[in-house]
């Protein structure tokens, strides 16, 4: 019955307790037995038990008794870094309530209030849960008057717990039963279900991870997918479980499930689409969320170049259990045949990489990673730039635009002037700033690219690691950009392009072809290094050649021997200049994000 159902999500800033307080939740429920609890047990895959983080967004059902009633608890566990939030969204959307978890000792942080802000726009139920109460530091009622002063939510009712030792998780879950709204869908109507996760299973194939609003979806029924238009018989269903998947005949409204469709690819089961009956198809569609967008480029190349069909295949199997990953053909000078990828931010490439490398063996260099472009042509036209290297001529640009965050960053008000100080640094405008107790909440726009790069780390360096920060795609805007390319021994590497605001391309030239003339090897040749912008050399940096002395066999004599000797050394390197080939190492790619 639908009264009996609870669909909520666990929402809050990196490290707060989401994983360790679903694992005792799950516990108590009596989901799962002593011998086969791990810690985090959600978190399925190896690298988010190592990174200690939640990379995907993971489902549980569990039974609860209260007051000798059934419940149904369908828990959705969410990842807590700005790079995943798209989980967080389509986590929410599936969901009538959400738990908001706050750390006791560090209060509301900038994910907090994101986070809050995407589930009041899912009109959901939110329910402040203050943890690691059972720390000495811990002040929970400083905590709640910040989430007040900072949200504006109400913190009267409200639940202090802490999930490493199970205080107060079992209070937890009665406010969970008595405060949260079940579900309200029309058991009568025909089938409507909306997919929030979809992924590959190498035995079932391509699998749906579903809430159903209307209807019920039955073994066997044909489904079809609204936006798609494809069809397809159901072959299974199962109740979502980290360890073992109870199967099912029928998912009624309300409830979450898994549905088996037996596809060889994800295609077809588009996340964020509407299932319904093939013979007796709903009305419309549900709203469902924002497909992820990929904001941050960067290309990926084997480094053993006959890799490339393999770094294909890997790409395509990856991208059914990440649909946010993009990737299409390109081919390098410098680099050889790779992918121009797509991903969501810094910390999602660091991932896609690691897991590339580990589970399909591959040894990949990346390139500095690069924000899409707007370019205005002469002739009114207007293209999207992924690759700077593919930017037109100057003589053909008109403007070009690039993306902008607005960014949310809470600090405390010591650090204050360091963080104003980066913020200008990186062309950020400011937009608001308040204070909460002792700490600052500045919301900021700054362009992407300034923060694609090394953000991050100059941001948690300057505050000793006490700043916290969220940023979202705001959209275009016009600035004043040049290409800066990099030439090797007089060939462009295209590879090394980028693109900077006119008034910091002298800076970063010279900076650029430093630090790349400590990087690149010695040759028998002299090797010059040199930033351009166009046709303008605006810094040069030499490798000196490897000396050999070949007047050592030499002992004395007439100095014309000698001289004949250095004269025909001369000859030969200016020979070996003309044909010589440079290598130019993985590192020199990655020197472009260490430019300030």
């Amino acid at each position: 019955m639908q009264k009996n159902i609870r669909n909520f999500s666990i929402i809050a800033h990196i490290d707060h307790g989401k994983s360790t307080l679903a694992d005792r939740i799950i516990q108590e429920c009596g989901s799962v037995s002593d011998r086969e609890m791990s810690a985090q047990v959600m978190d399925t895959m190896d690298i988010e038990k190592e990174r200690g983080i939640t990379i995907k967004a993971q489902s549980v059902r569990l039974n609860y008794e209260k007051d000798g009633e059934h419940y149904i608890l369908n828990l959705i566990d969410t990842p807590g870094h700005v790079d995943f939030s798209y989980e967080v969204s389509r986590s929410l959307a599936s969901s009538e309530g959400a738990l908001l978890i706050i750390d006791s000792t560090q209060g509301v942080e900038a994910q907090t209030i994101a986070n809050v802000y995407i589930a009041m726009d899912n009109d959901l139920t939110l329910l402040p849960v203050v943890n690691k109460i059972d720390l000495p530091s811990a002040d929970p009622d400083r905590v709640l008057e910040e989430v007040e002063e900072a949200i504006g939510l109400d913190c009267t009712e409200n639940n202090l717990i802490s999930a490493k030792t199970g205080l107060g998780v079992r209070d937890l879950i009665d406010s969970i039963v008595d405060r949260l709204p079940p579900p309200t869908g029309d058991e009568t109507a025909s089938t409507k279900a909306l997919i929030y996760d979809s992924w590959f299973d190498n035995y079932l194939g391509a699998l749906a991870l579903v809430r159903v609003y209307d209807g019920s979806i039955k073994k066997g029924q044909m489904l079809r997918m609204m936006n798609t238009g494809f069809e397809h018989k159901v072959l299974d269903l199962m109740y979502p479980h980290p360890i073992k998947q109870e199967k099912t005949n029928e998912l009624e409204t309300g409830e979450i499930g898994i549905v088996v469709l037996g596809l060889k690819t994800t295609e077809a089961i588009a996340v964020g689409d509407t299932m319904t009956d093939a013979k007796n198809p709903a009305a419309n569609v549900i709203d469902g969320f924002e497909p992820a967008k990929p904001f941050v480029f960067a290309g990926l190349y084997p480094i053993e170049t006959d890799k490339f069909e393999d770094l294909r295949e890997a790409l395509e199997k990856l991208s059914l259990n990440d649909s946010s990953i993009s990737f299409e053909p390109e081919s390098s000078v410098a680099l050889g045949s790779g992918f121009r990828t797509g991903f969501l931010g810094m910390l999602h490439m660091e991932v896609i990489k690691e897991r590339l490398e580990r589970e399909f063996n591959l040894e990949l260099i990346a390139t500095a990673p690069t924000v899409v472009y707007k370019v205005l042509k002469t002739d009114g036209s207007e293209i999207m730039i992924q690759n700077p290297y593919d930017l037109p001529k100057v003589n053909q640009i008109e403007t070009i635009f690039e993306p902008y965050v607005k960014a949310t960053i809470l600090v405390p008000d010591e650090f204050l002037g360091n963080v104003i100080k980066l913020l200008n640094d990186k062309r950020g405008l400011q937009k608001k700033m308040d204070y909460i107790q002792k700490r600052v909440l500045l919301e900021y726009d700054i362009p992407m690219n300034e923060i694609v790069m090394d953000f991050y780390d100059k941001l948690k360096s300057i505050t000793k690691g006490y700043a916290s920060f969220d940023y979202e795609v705001t959209g275009f805007r016009p600035g004043n950009l040049k290409k800066l390319d990099v030439l090797v021994a007089g060939e462009p590497v295209d590879a090394l392009s980028i693109i900077v605001p006119e008034e910091k391309a002298q800076s970063r030239g010279r900076v650029f072809v430093k630090q790349l003339k400590e990087l690149i090897p010695r040759q028998l040749f002299e090797v010059a290094i040199q930033a351009s912008i166009g046709s303008n050399i605006i810094a040069r940096e030499t490798v000196k050649s490897t000396g050999k002395n070949v007047t050592a066999k030499c002992y004395g004599g007439d100095i014309t021997r000698k001289r004949k000797l250095l004269e025909k050394q001369k000859a030969g390197k200016k020979r070996m200049k003309a044909i010589g080939k440079v290598n130019v190492p993985q590192e020199a790619f990655m020197a472009v994000l260490k430019l300030d």
